[in-house]
């Protein structure tokens, strides 16, 4: 009997598969922190995750706020300072896979974190990028989750904040010393990776119960699919219970109970 389970937990069930145990990971605060500590708690126990903070080695028992969360300072082998987070582990090539999240995302996976409309007048302001264009240019590769809507997935970002393969999806040729960029997008409809020739994203899986048609109308460009269309393995029942528990912890704290 097929196990009952959301869409949200679909995807952060995913996310968390592609992480593999013993790597080295910059997790982003928000969906992409739930995925790295569902594989930490499950198939990955020495996943070693860093938060922008400065703290190394994480193992928080509830999902932090921010990077600035005392859980993650309090369950981390060590900290240090912001500048050597950056300077030494990130750009000294330290970090296997930066784990982001954004608000809107193009075909060329470049993230916009910064502003919805014009840059002069816009529409939105938002938090701005943080320390993800440093990840997405320094880490191994670069996984991305996000929810999938025509409003998160657009043809061009209205403002690159982070760099996936630029507006012509040639941004990264030719750049040295620079990460392979976004490898997968995982999102609650499907996964998708960069084409190997053209840099734009094409659906390699879909999951459970989502068709063609249900990405077409959720994409804002013509979004394509890979000749062999793959089916996402459903998540498991030691999975469901383990993100659920996490959650239920993160929820009764965050409540004061």
């Amino acid at each position: 009997m097929s196990l009952e389970y959301t869409s949200s937990e679909m995807m952060t069930v995913t996310a968390a598969r592609a992480l593999e145990n013993g790597m080295t990971c910059f997790v982003g605060i928000g969906l992409p922190s739930e995925a790295a500590n569902l594989a930490r708690l499950t198939h990955a126990p020495d996943v070693v995750l860093i938060y922008e903070s400065g703290t190394l080695q994480t193992k928080p028992d509830v999902l932090p706020l921010s990077i600035g969360d005392g859980e993650l300072a309090e369950s981390a082998l060590t900290t240090v300072a912001v500048p050597e987070m950056f300077r030494y582990w990130l750009q000294g090539g330290k970090i296997s896979v930066g784990f982001l999240g954004t608000a809107q995302i193009d075909r060329y996976a470049n993230l916009n974190t910064t502003l919805i409309g014009d840059y002069h007048d816009p529409k939105v302001r938002l938090p701005g990028g943080g320390g993800a264009p440093e990840i997405a240019t320094n880490a191994g590769e670069v996984f991305i989750t996000l929810k999938h809507s025509k409003r998160a997935f657009v043809k061009d970002v209205d403002f690159v904040t982070t760099l996936g393969f630029g507006r012509d999806g040639k941004g990264r040729d030719g750049v040295p010393n620079i990460g392979k960029g976004p490898t997968r997008v995982i999102t609650d409809l499907c996964v998708m990776k960069p084409d190997p020739e053209t840099k734009e994203l094409t659906v390699v899986s879909l999951h459970p119960g989502v068709s063609r048609e249900d990405v077409i109308e959720a994409t804002g460009w013509e979004i394509r699919f890979a000749g062999e269309l793959e089916s996402t393995p459903e998540p498991s029942a030691k999975e469901l219970e383990i993100l659920r528990e996490l959650k239920d912890r993160t929820e009764r704290q965050h409540a004061g109970e």
